[in-house]
């Protein structure tokens, strides 16, 4: 039974079936190009952009994600729940296999099945990657450094208010380097 349910889902993953193609992120379009919307992954293309970054190097769940966002130029970041029922099934097919497990992290690594499916569909794959490329520098648009920058200073305001607690003159700095830059934005 396990083989058919194997040989079922390979298939249709293969054919282009399963990935990320649920919910908000379906037909992903950041941006708008010529008057019209141009998609960075269509359906299915998720499962191979995760399948070649752990070819690259086997990675964790949350890696993949920030990869994944950084080469968009942090115009897309894929959900924890599209990302891992993805690598789930990367794995029930024997496309990656678990190489190594800190209690619920798990280090992903590409297996010789993963590798003949990615060599299957070397064209697609490096079409996808084209255009994630593209849209990682999104050209004359600047919008997506300043989205990544914007969360990277509130994952740094996160992060320091996680550590404890802080001392008056800590605050007054932080709070007054915030407001110049609020007013430096709001000039530019």
């Amino acid at each position: 039974m396990f083989n058919h349910f194997h040989d079922h889902h390979a298939r249709r993953f293969a054919a282009g079936e399963f990935g990320h193609g649920h919910g908000r992120h379906r037909g992903f379009h950041p941006f708008h190009r010529g008057g019209r919307r141009e998609r960075v992954f269509d359906q299915g293309d998720l499962r191979f952009v995760i399948l070649k970054l752990i070819a690259e190097k086997p990675r964790h769940g949350y890696e993949l994600i920030k990869e994944i966002e950084t080469r968009l130029g942090g115009a897309y970041s894929p959900s924890p729940g599209v990302v891992y029922p993805t690598l789930t099934l990367l794995e029930e097919l024997g496309y990656v296999r678990v190489a190594a497990s800190e209690g619920a992290r798990k280090l992903y690594e590409i297996t010789a099945e993963g590798e003949a499916v990615l060599g299957e569909h070397r064209d697609g794959v490096e079409r996808i990657f084209a255009r994630m490329s593209e849209f990682g520098g999104a050209g004359d648009d600047a919008r997506p450094r300043i989205i990544m920058a914007a969360r990277a200073l509130k994952l740094a305001l996160r992060q320091r208010l996680a550590r404890g607690p802080i001392g008056e003159a800590e605050t007054l700095k932080i709070v007054a380097a915030l407001e110049a830059l609020v007013h430096d934005v709001e000039r530019s």
